[in-house]
């Protein structure tokens, strides 16, 4: 029987969290418009939208999103049972640290041990503030071959989100209530100046990336399972204009922290704080993100965050990225120095 035809689409989204992101860097640049308005496709972006930002964010529910952001969410829903696949990963190294006062004299990994350490607690669907706390906390015990039960996990109630990004820890840690806090971006960088705190610990300084694993490290880009399968074509093109805006972002680093100022909510001194000099935004899944992914999977099933296990091999679908290269090396003009000596 001939298969029936997909209706014509009129609009895709996206969502992505306020960290680097290449979505979010071909927003600013208007590429993904440009790339889909010749065929009347309309590209929107949930944090776009008026209002709060669309729980859908975290669930993914929507047939036609594409998500660039934390992987905590993105495995919870998943995990659910959510029909999304992984068709790409990023690594940034995005400021991860243990704050300290600074009279306390903590200087190393080993002094954690039986240290008060804040453990943040959001009342959302799914607390992915309180998974990277915890295996930020737990990666820097690690370092001294500590583990989370040699430390004392002191819950601390975020409150209102109007009090922003880590500021219920970190007035924790300023009152003595806590000894520790994790920290992560931008906004981090800014908030510990503010608070006269400083760094015990910086994750980023390790050279095992495996001690750095968390909600952004690796970072997946999914998309809903029925938008891949009536329109790939469309999921390429998202891909391969994701792919042309980290080649950019390689080339204007300039331009790329005015844009990530706006993405992140922070300062210039908090940009150049948190992300490195030359990051780059690149997509794959090669074997290396997608094992990093996996461990990221079995840290959060043991700790309760996951309901069911992720296969995160399985979950990858490795064809809509090989095609976005392909349909990119199609665009590109050969020279006629190339055409004439073909390799």
């Amino acid at each position: 029987m001939p298969t029936t035809a997909a209706p014509p689409l009129d609009e895709v989204w996206f969502t992505r969290c306020p960290v680097p992101t290449a979505t979010g860097i071909a927003a600013a640049r208007g590429t993904l418009s440009a790339e889909f308005a010749p065929d009347g496709i309309s590209v929107r972006s949930f944090q776009d939208a008026r209002g709060a930002l669309d729980e859908r964010h975290f669930t993914h529910a929507h047939p036609a999103l594409f998500r660039e952001g934390g992987n905590v969410p993105a495995l919870w829903a998943r995990s659910r049972g959510g029909d999304t696949r992984l068709i790409g990963l990023t690594w940034i190294e995005e400021r991860q640290a243990v704050l300290v006062r600074a009279d306390s004299g903590i200087t190393g990994a080993a002094q954690l041990r039986g240290l008060r350490l804040a453990l943040p607690r959001h009342e959302i669907s799914i607390d992915f503030w309180r998974a990277m706390a915890l295996h930020g906390l737990a990666g820097a015990l690690g370092l001294a071959g500590l583990t989370l039960a040699d430390a004392t996990l002191i819950d601390v109630p975020a409150g209102s989100r109007e009090r922003g990004q880590w500021e219920a820890e970190l007035t924790a840690l300023q009152e003595g209530r806590v000894d520790a806090v994790y920290v992560k971006g931008a906004v981090a960088v800014e908030s510990a100046q503010r608070y006269g705190l400083v760094t015990a610990i910086d994750l980023d300084a390790q050279p095992d990336r495996r001690s750095r694993i968390n909600n952004g490290t690796p970072r997946p880009i999914t998309v809903a399972q029925s938008l891949l399968d009536e329109y790939p074509t469309v999921v390429d093109r998202f891909l391969a204009t994701l792919i042309e805006a980290a080649d950019w972002a390689s080339a204007h680093p300039g331009e790329v922290n005015r844009i990530l100022a706006a993405e992140t909510g922070s300062g210039p001194a908090g940009v150049a704080g948190a992300y490195a000099a030359g990051a780059s935004l690149h997509l794959d899944l090669s074997a290396e993100r997608l094992g990093l992914l996996a461990e990221q999977e079995q840290f959060l099933r043991t700790h309760g965050f996951l309901p069911e296990p992720v296969d995160v091999r399985a979950w990858a679908d490795h064809e809509p990225l090989r095609r976005a290269h392909d349909l990119i090396a199609r665009r590109t003009p050969t020279s006629s120095a190339d055409q004439e000596n073909p390799s």
